[in-house]
């Protein structure tokens, strides 16, 4: 069976998720699920990032010890993927001296071996909130960070170094000839340029007296390992590269790293390199993201304006595949989107309760008054199966899962069409065998849909196309073993019951 190695970068425990966190786990899961419908052996890795400089004032703040305040905040990281349905293999935490740190250490040594790591003087701009060291296109006119709108700290002070500028024509060479593809093609563009600025080295380490939380460096305890090397690490703590075990042989290197467009430097440039160093094999896919905005504005703790998939979803009665649909299918995979209550309503009612929901109901119905079943045979939605997953493989196989949904719903309407130009109900009211028997065809044909539909949205709303399958008489069955099957239908409550905005 071929394996299939999945990540998401890890959320900096420092504040309570949000939605915005929450878009890369369930882009990933839907990922690793749709791999898993090809029949590979799956391996999804996500987890919280638990050091540095922000995460030791945040606690300090709330007169907390760090490690307390990283438990709390991982556990709620941890709480909402479980309530999104997110199946990862393994959740790692960077502050598990058991789990993460042997990996961090191990990495390390093998930099220092090849001859990578070595002691210098940094002098330098530093944002606490990127924890980046930054260059001069990081700041604006006003010298203020880009991102975070903040002076940044002005830092000197004797650090190890990582020989970042040693690897930079082999991280050229590696992203120009797909080695490691980048998705989109436009986010490549941007990583290059900033190559071709040329790379420098970089502090790898910060001194103890200045940040003590996090891992010390190996074989010098006066200085903590920089929290984007402890970070990155995290991949390979994973599958347990310390011990090299079963695990790590069977899944290294990752198939696909998804991660925000904020942090592509890290992924695109030091993981590489730092690899390189340990001559260990590369990732192969890295795909970059955009971000989720609310009512248009950017999620923040200053704007107080985070909501959590459990606040929405408590809020409208919805389950969780609502959401997975909702979001996959408004935010486009690479640029911004943006959450609003009434965007979520008018998309839930349009596709979900109006289309999906209703389809699944109409075409019980009807089943149901064959209450001796139906046995498949004929399926003249073939062509239209046919063409929905042509473009669904072809929109899945890009990331683009706005545009897998979107083949679904012409599925959908497909299927809608076909009961309003049809009528099956008039052919059963005739009486005679012929058109009963036309009846059950025009029906089998509608049950084939359904199952499509089902597997179709697997991925994306992996409870919701269990009912579906249930529904059909098609659950725990392939495909294959459709075809003269007999199946009873029996009348269904709506899957998706409308929703309104409520004061």
């Amino acid at each position: 069976m071929q394996k299939f190695f999945i990540t998401t970068a890890i959320p900096y425990a420092n504040a309570e998720p949000h939605i915005g966190h929450l878009l890369e786990f369930i882009q990933a899961d839907v990922v690793a699920r749709y791999q898993k419908l090809q029949g590979k052996d799956i391996f999804f890795l996500t987890g919280t990032d638990e050091h540095g400089i922000k995460i030791a004032e945040a606690a300090e703040k709330q007169g907390i010890e760090p490690q307390r305040f990283v438990d709390a905040i991982s556990a709620k990281f941890r709480e909402e993927a479980d309530a999104l349905n997110i199946g990862y293999s393994y959740f790692i935490r960077t502050t598990d001296k058991q789990k993460h740190w042997p990996n961090v250490e191990k990495i390390w040594r093998a930099m220092v071996q090849e001859g990578d790591i070595y002691k210098g003087h940094y002098t330098g701009k530093y944002c606490v909130g990127c924890e980046k060291y930054l260059v001069a296109n990081d700041l604006d006119e006003q010298g203020l960070c880009v991102v975070h709108k903040k002076p940044p700290v002005q830092i000197d002070e004797d650090n190890y170094f990582f020989k970042l500028s040693k690897y930079q024509d082999q991280v050229r060479q590696l992203i120009e000839s797909g080695g490691l593809k980048i998705i989109p093609e436009f986010r490549k563009a941007e990583v290059l340029s900033f190559i071709d600025q040329g790379l420098q080295d970089v502090s790898f380490s910060r001194s103890k007296e200045k940040l003590g939380w996090g891992i010390p460096v190996p074989d010098d305890p006066s200085q903590v390992i920089y929290v984007w090397a402890d970070a990155l690490t995290n991949y390979l703590s994973g599958v347990e590269y310390a011990n090299a075990g079963a695990t790590f042989q069977r899944f290294w290197p990752p198939d696909v790293q998804v991660v925000g467009k904020d942090i592509w430097r890290f992924h695109a440039l030091y993981w590489p390199a730092m690899l390189m160093s340990a001559h260990l094999p590369l990732p192969k896919i890295l795909v970059i993201h955009g971000f989720l905005t609310k009512d248009g504005e950017k999620i923040s703790k200053s704007l107080g304006n985070g909501i959590s998939p459990i606040d929405i979803m408590q809020k409208f009665h919805v389950h969780a595949d609502s959401l997975r649909y909702f979001f996959l299918r408004e935010a486009p995979p690479f640029s911004d989107g943006d959450y609003t209550d009434n965007r979520f309503v008018e998309r839930y009612n349009a596709d979900l309760a109006n289309g999906i929901g209703n389809l699944v109901s109409r075409v019980a119905k009807l089943g149901s008054l064959a209450p001796e079943g139906i046995t498949l045979g004929a399926n003249d939605l073939q062509d239209a199966i046919r063409k929905t997953w042509d473009a669904y493989r072809a929109a899945m196989d890009g990331f683009l899962f706005n545009d897998a949904l979107v083949a679904i719903q012409h599925l959908v309407s497909a299927a809608d069409e076909y009961v309003n130009q049809h009528k099956p109900w008039e052919s059963l009211k005739k009486g005679d065998e012929a058109s009963k028997q036309e009846f059950e065809n025009k029906i089998s044909s509608l049950i084939f849909a359904l199952g499509n539909l089902g597997w179709l949205l697997a991925p994306f709303m992996p409870w919701q196309s269990e009912r579906i399958l249930e529904i059909a008489g098609l659950a725990g069955e392939n495909q294959d073993s459709w075809q003269g099957r007999k199946v009873k239908l029996e009348p269904a409550p709506a899957l998706f019951s409308r929703i309104q905005i409520s004061e």
